[in-house]
């Protein structure tokens, strides 16, 4: 495997697919190597546009998902940013690559030890992972510029719309089961605006939060 020559491939097929997607996310995308986030056993995997297990029932979101949801988002190096479902840490990467600081959240508590120690391998400063219920957001650094979510949810948790700043957007996908719809949520003086994307497939938001 060539990482180098895989992540070229990768982005350049995301290009072609996606032609008006913001130059700045897929050289994002090209600087972090996929393949550090997965396993031993799916490294030759990591820069196909699959979704990729990573333990504990979760998984890696395929690239052109990823793209998508930060195309709709659009954070900036300017932007403090919540991300609910850190998983492999790949998302949080890219997040740490385009963004001022990455507030991330996870579940599970290896899943978030492990993506800590890659993320540090790669030499990122600007993140901090909480080992919390996502569900409550993460009150204490709101408002946020931009929140991304990668997990399902059957309805928009009322903590995380209401840490999201005035002029801000989230990204979020909501459906029941595995499928989905992902939603554009922007917030002004006078409330929420959604808008409804593509469909999509996330695996569950489990949360104690109302």
């Amino acid at each position: 495997m060539n990482p180098k020559e895989n992540i070229e491939k990768l982005i350049k097929n995301l290009m072609e697919n996606f032609p008006e997607s913001p130059s700045y996310i897929l050289d994002a995308m090209k600087k972090v190597p996929r393949h550090i986030f997965v396993s031993d056993e799916f490294k030759d995997k990591a820069y196909e546009d699959i979704a990729i297990p990573i333990g504990h029932h979760q998984t890696i979101s395929r690239p052109s998902t990823i793209l998508k949801m930060l195309s709709a988002v659009q954070p900036n190096k300017k932007n403090k940013v919540l991300e609910i479902g850190t998983g492999s840490g790949y998302l949080t990467a890219i997040l740490a690559e385009i963004s001022k600081f990455v507030f991330s959240i996870e579940k599970i508590p290896e899943l978030g030890k492990m993506a800590v120690e890659k993320l540090k391998f790669l030499g990122y400063t600007n993140f901090s992972v909480n080992i919390f219920d996502g569900g409550y957001g993460w009150p204490k650094f709101a408002p946020y510029d931009c929140i991304i979510v990668s997990c399902g949810s059957k309805m928009l948790p009322k903590n995380l719309l209401n840490q999201l700043k005035i002029g801000g957007r989230m990204i979020i996908p909501k459906g029941e089961g595995r499928h989905q719809n992902l939603y554009l949520i922007t917030r002004d003086e006078k409330g929420f605006i959604y808008i409804r994307l593509d469909k999509a497939s996330f695996v569950p938001f489990i949360t104690e939060s109302k």
